[in-house]
């Protein structure tokens, strides 16, 4: 599995190769010509969900399908003889989970040998939230959208509303229906052009200290006492979390709109189920356009419900305006949601797979000395991302 310098095969000079390989953050794995896995580091245990012991004899198809590009990848590498690296390698499947996208870099063993030497780099999470921002150029057209609809159709809409009105005291009942639907369909589009005026509102929040468990706790009453009154609410909290720098009412909303949507996605589940859980997890810093320095996002809230997932079709537009799989939604819930979180200096995302969808909002820590500068609601472009181990 290793080549050893002439003399050096000892027990000290095997136990600091394995140290190395061990200190090394991506899995690292070796194969035999069954694709049988004959070695792996300690990241390889994180990687593939089970301990190094259990991996040892398994095969790589076993994670696999027999359909996926990384068994394609060795092939290659083997008929070829010669190194290869590969990028945005999808290896997803039941076992390793839904939205595995890698990086991988395999080489022969040896001059003509058919073992190969793996290393998979995972998609960092820069990564990730970039790939969410490529779509979010709907978004700023809102903003300008929003501002034009404001000023240019409200206006003729109260003119509308109001001759519908007058209308309905002269016509005869066969036609009050009509002026009716008129005034409701008015009060309708108005009310879509007020949700989109809230992006392009730039005003400062007025923040303070806010107990995120205080406000997840509120929002679960108001699900569990009204649209979630048939789902089981669980949870799973970290007491000593500390406060987050932010406006009460507005998380009140945005965390109340991601639990009607984990609802509402568990809707034909036999045990429908939505959980709550939030943990400190320093793994994020970023810069800023402005700031002076990176900002952490350690706190971690998470909504999770075992519906039937994200369609993968719907899944990279999630964030942007008007997309929705809801068949009388506007598609601004989400949209909403990510300007809010950015506002308070935040990000999310989401992660999904049949029978479990997860949205994970990250937030800086409170400092009352020194507020968090707004951020958009996923990275920016040039927003510099850096992951930190704990």
């Amino acid at each position: 599995m290793v080549t050893w310098l002439k003399g050096a095969v000892d027990a000290s000079a095997k136990q600091h190769a394995s140290s190395v390989l061990n200190a090394i953050n991506d899995p690292v794995i070796l194969v035999c010509a069954e694709n049988k896995i004959v070695y792996s580091n300690m990241a390889a245990e994180q990687f593939f969900l089970t301990s190094r012991r259990a991996l040892l004899g398994e095969r790589l198809n076993d994670y696999v399908p027999v359909t996926s590009p990384l068994l394609a990848l060795l092939e290659q590498v083997r008929n070829g003889d010669a190194p290869v690296n590969e990028y945005r390698l999808d290896i997803s499947s039941p076992r390793l989970g839904d939205d595995r996208i890698v990086d991988a870099y395999v080489s022969p063993a040896g001059e003509g040998a058919k073992d190969l030497v793996i290393v998979f780099r995972s998609q960092s999470m820069a990564a990730k939230f970039d790939e969410q921002m490529s779509h979010r150029g709907a978004a700023r057209s809102v903003t300008t959208l929003a501002a034009m609809l404001g000023h240019e159709i409200k206006n003729p809409l109260s003119g509308i509303r109001g001759a519908a009105q007058l209308l309905e005291t002269v016509v005869g009942d066969e036609d009050r229906a009509l002026t009716q639907l008129i005034r409701e369909e008015t009060d309708r589009i108005v009310s879509l052009v007020d949700k989109m005026e809230v992006f392009s509102d730039e005003r400062p929040i007025d923040r303070q200290t806010v107990n995120i468990h205080v406000v997840l706790d509120r929002v679960r009453r108001i699900a569990e006492s009204g649209f979630g009154e048939n789902v089981h609410f669980a949870d799973d909290f970290d007491p000593s979390l500390p406060d987050v720098l932010g406006n009460r009412d507005q998380l009140i909303q945005v965390f109340l709109n991601l639990v009607k949507n984990a609802v509402e996605a568990t809707k034909g589940v036999e045990r429908p189920t939505v959980t709550l859980t939030t943990a400190y997890r320093p793994g994020i810093r970023l810069y800023v356009p402005g700031a002076n320095e990176r900002i952490a996002l350690p706190l971690e809230f998470c909504v999770i419900d075992n519906g039937p997932g994200v369609s993968p079709e719907l899944k990279p537009f999630m964030f942007d305006p008007f997309i929705t799989s809801k068949t009388n939604g506007t598609g601004l819930g989400l949209a909403l949601v990510a300007k809010v979180i950015g506002d308070h200096g935040g990000v999310i995302e989401c992660h999904s797979q049949p029978g479990k969808t997860i949205f994970r909002v990250l937030m800086p820590v409170a400092k009352l000395e020194k507020p968090v500068s707004p951020t958009s609601g996923i990275v920016e472009k040039n927003h510099h991302i850096d992951e930190v181990t704990p």
